[in-house]
This record gives structure tokens, C-alpha cells and sequence, in this order.
């Protein structure tokens, strides 16, 4: 199938290589020129593991390509799939400014009947939207479906092809087969693809995303009341995933979530609940408590350094807002960043992927370390925010030679207190006793 993919970020680019990888003729519409000249000359502007490879094949392969010219996108598609990032308003809600503007310039170029699927994260009733603006153009009929994503990011591309489900909304049956076909090679393991109305998909994202955020702030707030109490949180932790109502997945404490997904899913979410007269009283408080829950390593580091903090130095291992990334967007590392700088301290950051994008945010105000070790020199304290898997075993000895101090403030609770003591080192993670050299 001919097929159009509006947007190349991070959701049109792994959608078009995925889709072109099952042998469909993809072309890639962006009207970032820079972007769409970097993809043509083969360079990736995000990381996502296999995502690279995959572009490379199908663009060899002559089954991928991308333009900024919008009558070559329209002119080649048999379908089409918007993926415009929905970035959050002020008030929480999603701006649709750059679907809705899509929306507007592609509706004169239609040329046959055409699904439109959209798989941005968007309100109910935007497809309802969507399709008003462009049948008041279009001189063929367009049928609006809602295709939301459930990407990971960090297995984004095995998540595509080998999805746990496919939720596609519509209010057309026959019109929306097109895209059931597109995915029916990705689904081979029997998992299910779901057709429902439109809004139902529309709100079934949004619905994912709120779930997973709240049992995320809900196990950071028992973590900080086991910090208050002394209990271990993974005590905790283990009765409670080993109940079959429970589970394990998304119950493991940290310094909060961030990324392109979470926030803002859960702050429109919000907004349209008060938009439609509905108090979001869980909703509001996982965001409220996820904000505050990034502030927690810093408010430890104040607690164990007071005043002295001023003129302090610390190393940051993470800056992406999860390992396998280099998207640092929400992230606890950039709250903690603000917070020392704002307190006098001074930051060598360490990140495998992200520190370019580090660099953008605070420029000259942190050091910048390609190495781990190298981000340990001269510093006093180390502090981890992203669990990136090459910080799971270092060598302690050589972080203890390096740090000013033996202090760790573990903000991913990657390391066995047992380990830390038995390397002499003063050990802060989150919602377990602190580990004092000695004891």
C-alpha cells in the first residue's frame, strides 16, 4: 500500500520505517526541511535502539523516503497517518494547532477517497474536528480514524512490530479496513486488534497512560512514607506485586517519571475531565505528586549536606528521562539540575545519549562528560537519575577514588545497600534506610 506519514518525530518515524518494513511504499512528510534533508542523507536526529538500522534497509530498499513537498505526499497516498506531536498548553490542555493546520493545507490536495489515521495522543472528539476541516476542502471523501500509539520509548520499534494490541476507532467500518490490513502482519503472534468508535480510541490512550502514571506516583509516595518510617519500600514493594490483582509493572520507586508521554497525557486528560464537569481527583493527584516526586533527590541531598550544598560539587549519571532515550523531556535530571544550580552547586553531567540535548537547556552553567568516571572528578557526590544499564555494576572502587566523598544518592535504587557498605560508601536511595559507612 501507498502511504503517507505526517510527521517525522519520534511516532512518524518508527509508524514509516515499521510500516515500509512489511513491504509498503512510505514517504515521510515533515516541513522541517533541515530534518527531512538530515533523514534523506541518512542521519537519525533521535535515538531509538534498531530505529537507525531499520530507516537505512527500507530506504535502500526504496520503500522509504521523505519530502517537505506536501502535492508529492498527497499525490503518492492510498492512506495516510498523522503523527504531529500534541505538545501541552499552558493549561494543561494539548495543542492541536499543528494537526489542525495539517489538516488545512493537505485538504485541497486530495486525490482519491482516503483514510485518515491519526496516531498522535489527541482529546476526544479531535478526529470529529479533523474531519469536518478537511471534507470543507476536499473534493474526495476522507474518513477520520483514531490509531493511537503505544509506544515505549527505548523499545519503540519492537513495540510497533510486535504490538500487545491495535486500537483502531471509526466511525466508517469499511473505511477504516485499510488500515486493519496495514497492521495485520504486525499481530501474527494472535494478539488482538480492537476496532471501536472513534472517541473510545481517542480516550483509550489517554485512559493507558493515566493508569500506568498513577500507579507510578503511587508507589513513590509509599517509598517516601517508608523513607519516613525506615522500612525498606522493596519489602513493600514484593507483597504487593506478588498479588495477581497487583503486579510488578510500573511499581518500582524513583525520582518520577518524565518524557513525552506521561505528563502531558495525564495533564490533558485532566482538562478535559474539568472541560466536561468531571473533578479528576486521582488524576490531578498523580500529577501533583510526580512533580513534587522530583524535587526528592534534591531535598535529600539538602538534608544530608544542609547550607554546605553551596559551592558543592555533584556528578549527575542521567539525564534522559529513562535509559535506551536520549529524550530528556520532564525529566527528573533536569529538575534536579535546576535545583542544585539554585542552590550554588556545580553539576558534571554524564549521559550516554542526551547530553546535547542537556547542553541546549542550561549551556554553559554544566560540565559535560562523555565518560562516567570522567563526570567523578573533582566532584563530592555522585547521583543517578537514569538507569542506564552501564551504571549497573561499576567499579566502585574507582567511583570511590574519584568522588570527594563515598556518597551516593540513588535516585533509581540501582545497587544492594549490602554492596554499598561493603564498599564503605554512605548510601541515599529511595524509600530504603540510608547505608552508612561502618554500620
Amino acid at each position: 500500500m501507498r502511504v503517507t506519514v505526517a510527521g517525522s518525530g519520534y511516532v512518524g518515524l518508527v509508524a514509516g520505517a515499521c510500516l515500509a518494513d512489511t513491504g509498503n511504499d512510505v514517504i515521510g512528510y515533515d516541513i522541517d526541511e533541515a530534518k527531512v534533508e538530515e533523514l534523506n542523507n541518512g542521519h537519525i536526529p533521535i535515538f531509538e535502539p534498531g530505529l537507525a538500522e531499520l530507516i537505512t534497509a527500507n530506504r535502500r530498499a526504496g520503500r522509504l523516503r521523505f519530502t517537505t513537498n506536501l502535492v508529492e505526499a498527497m499525490e503518492h497516498a492510498h492512506a495516510i497517518f498523522i503523527c504531529i506531536g500534541t505538545a501541552p498548553n499552558p493549561d494543561g490542555s494539548a495543542d492541536l494547532s499543528g494537526i489542525f493546520s495539517f489538516a488545512e493545507v493537505m485538504a485541497p490536495e486530495v486525490r482519491r477517497p482516503l483514510p485518515v489515521a491519526i496516531k498522535s495522543t489527541v482529546p476526544v472528539g479531535t478526529g470529529e474536528r479533523v474531519e469536518q476541516i478537511i471534507r470543507g476542502k476536499a473534493k474526495h471523501p476522507v474518513h477520520l480514524i483514531s490509531n493511537p500509539e503505544f509506544l515505549k520509548e527505548g523499545s519503540a520499534v519492537a513495540d510497533f512490530q510486535r504490538p500487545e494490541r491495535v486500537v483502531i476507532g471509526y466511525e466508517d467500518a469499511e473505511a477504516a479496513e485499510p488500515i486493519r490490513e496495514l497492521y495485520v502482519p504486525f499481530v501474527r503472534n494472535q494478539h488482538p486488534i480492537l476496532m471501536m468508535g472513534r472517541k473510545a480510541a481517542e480516550m483509550a490512550k489517554y485512559a493507558c497512560n493515566g493508569i500506568l502514571a498513577s500507579r507510578i506516583s503511587f508507589i513513590n509516595e509509599i517509598a517516601n512514607l517508608c523513607d519516613a518510617c525506615g522500612i525498606d519500600v522493596d519489602d513493600v514493594r514484593r507483597a504487593m506485586g506478588t498479588d495477581g490483582r497487583i503486579g510488578f509493572q510500573f511499581l518500582y520507586p524513583g525520582a518520577g517519571y518524565g518524557g513525552s508521554c506521561f505528563p502531558k497525557d495525564v495533564q490533558a486528560l485532566v482538562h478535559t475531565a474539568e472541560a466536561n464537569g468531571v473533578e479528576p481527583r486521582m488524576l490531578s493527584a498523580t500529577h501533583a505528586t510526580n512533580e513534587d516526586q522530583k524535587h526528592v533527590l534534591f531535598r535529600k541531598i539538602e538534608s544530608r549536606f544542609g547550607a554546605g550544598v553551596n559551592g558543592m560539587t555533584f556528578a549527575v549519571w542521567g539525564i534522559a528521562f529513562k535509559p535506551n532515550t536520549d529524550d530528556i523531556r520532564e525529566g527528573s535530571a533536569l529538575t534536579l539540575i535546576r535545583d542544585l544550580l539554585g542552590a550554588g552547586a556545580k553539576i558534571h553531567a554524564h549521559d550516554q545519549e542526551a547530553l546535547v540535548h542537556l547542553r541546549k537547556e542550561f549551556g554553559e552553567r554544566v560540565t559535560y562528560c562523555d565518560q562516567s568516571y570522567q563526570a567523578l572528578e573533582g566532584a563530592d557526590a555522585l547521583v543517578i537519575c537514569t538507569e542506564w544499564n552501564d551504571f549497573r555494576s561499576p567499579d566502585f572502587d574507582r567511583v570511590k577514588a574519584l568522588l570527594g566523598q563515598p556518597v551516593v544518592f540513588d535516585g533509581r535504587n540501582l545497587y544492594d545497600p549490602k554492596t554499598m557498605r561493603r564498599y564503605g560508601f554512605e548510601y541515599h536511595p529511595i524509600g530504603k534506610p540510608v547505608v552508612m559507612p561502618g554500620e
